[in-house]
């Protein structure tokens, strides 16, 4: 049997992605119709043998949780648990800490996904490249190639290319060293506590040793528990014949800031033709103008004058006016967008209001089009003082009045504005 481990990290975590995560924890946030996290639970659940899928995280057991985790259990059949850590321990030291309740029932093997990427999730393809290894305790992680320049942002993988074993293994190197990037999602058999339960000794004795000799802990909570896979286990791992990569050719992005909400929108939006056509709006007589790949939620209002798309997910409880243009876009749940608005790739929060004829616009932070291996660039909010143009965000209850312009601008929650913006976070 398998099991699957799903690192969701905590609030502290997920400060790039404010003001949305004021509202919500970070993997609850929709992305093309459905919570960021709910894309893994289902790729898991479509892996034969699947017995129970586990949450890792920090957050405190909150209700917008407990109502996700009931009706996802309830929706794929399969239990779903979450298990909170007393700090953040790392993506280590979070599975270590509950090895127990992954081991208990002893599965063959099982999956760790990270939260905040967005990916075609090979997992059923990552199990038989697993089971044709003659080491059944070997390990695999997903791997994807990325340009030169980027890859210095990820963790970078030396392959053999005809064992895929992995030689090298750097996490955020400050020169070139692959073009193969760690995707964050990996397949282990038990044997990986061996290895991580060998960090946790050395942790406590380089602790114990400090503490001997006086030293005060580098960061103030330095815990034995707080072990990072990638940096303490992958590079000691690398080149011992334990550990392989599966490279995937399917979409892959990393979830950091808001801009890469909208850009994993659109790649989830687009695997819904085949996956999830029942997702996908059409173009009914007497309904709105659909381009490309939209999403509506069945409760959202959408006037019939109105054109949406491409890539556009409207939430629930959604009234979109006469004459309204969406493109690129999340609205969120209860917003309304009144007649004749305007909105290009932006994120709209829950329950906002955008007045008649107003436009409401961002810069969007896509990767480079002619360069098939490109990444979306997880950019700071501010270069040289200023801010970096990239998608407007609009948090919870903002309330836009008519025939405005608020361009490549973050409002901070229930904020009632009064003019037009550009390049400003409204604080």
């Amino acid at each position: 049997m398998l099991k699957a481990v799903i690192l969701i990290g905590g609030p502290q975590k997920g400060t790039r992605f404010r003001p949305l995560s004021f509202e919500v924890p970070k993997p609850l946030f929709p992305v093309a119709g459905v919570p960021m996290v709910q894309h893994h639970i289902e790729a898991c659940t479509k892996v034969p043998n699947m017995k129970e899928i586990l949450l890792i995280g920090f957050y405190q057991p909150n209700e917008a949780l407990s109502r996700f985790l009931i009706s996802a259990q309830q929706e794929f059949k399969i239990p779903i648990r979450y298990l909170q850590e007393y700090a953040a321990l790392g993506t280590g030291g979070g599975i270590y800490h509950f090895r127990d309740q992954i081991l208990s029932g002893n599965p063959e093997a099982f999956f760790v996904l990270n939260a905040d990427v967005c990916s075609a999730f090979p997992l059923n393809e990552m199990l038989s490249f697993h089971r044709q290894r003659s080491d059944p305790d070997s390990f695999i992680m997903l791997g994807t190639t990325a340009n030169r320049k980027q890859s210095l942002n990820y963790g970078c993988i030396v392959a053999n290319s005809d064992t895929h074993e992995v030689l090298h293994y750097v996490e955020k190197p400050s020169t070139f060293v692959s073009e193969l990037i760690n995707c964050g999602i990996y397949l282990f058999t038990p044997a990986i506590f061996h290895h991580i339960g060998a960090v946790f000794q050395r942790n406590q004795q380089e602790l114990l040793l400090g503490a001997c000799i006086g030293e005060e802990s580098t960061n103030g909570w330095q815990r034995a528990e707080a072990i990072r896979l990638e940096q303490d286990v992958f590079t000691s791992l690398a080149g011992q014949g334990r550990l392989f990569a599966y490279k995937t050719e399917g979409f892959w992005s990393q979830i950091k800031s808001a801009g890469s909400a909208i850009y994993a929108n659109r790649l989830y939006l687009s695997c819904y033709s085949q996956c999830h056509p029942e997702r996908l709006a059409q173009n009914r007589p007497g309904g709105p103008t659909i381009r490309g790949n939209v999403y509506i939620h069945p409760t959202a209002s959408v006037d019939a004058s109105a054109v949406l798309g491409p890539n556009v997910s409207i939430g629930k409880g959604v009234m979109i006016g006469a004459g309204v243009r969406v493109r690129e876009s999340i609205i969120l749940h209860g917003a309304s967008l009144q007649d004749h608005t305007c909105v290009l790739n932006s994120i709209v929060g829950w329950e906002s209001t955008i007045g008649r004829w107003a436009r409401v616009e961002g810069t969007p932070s896509d990767p480079n089009p002619n360069d098939p291996y490109a990444k979306i660039d997880s950019e700071t909010l501010f270069r040289e003082g200023r801010l970096t143009p990239s998608i407007t965000i609009l948090g919870c209850n903002v309330t836009i009045p008519a025939e405005v312009v608020i361009l490549n601008s973050i409002v901070l929650p229930h904020k009632e504005l009064s003019r037009s913006f550009k390049n400003q976070i409204i604080l």
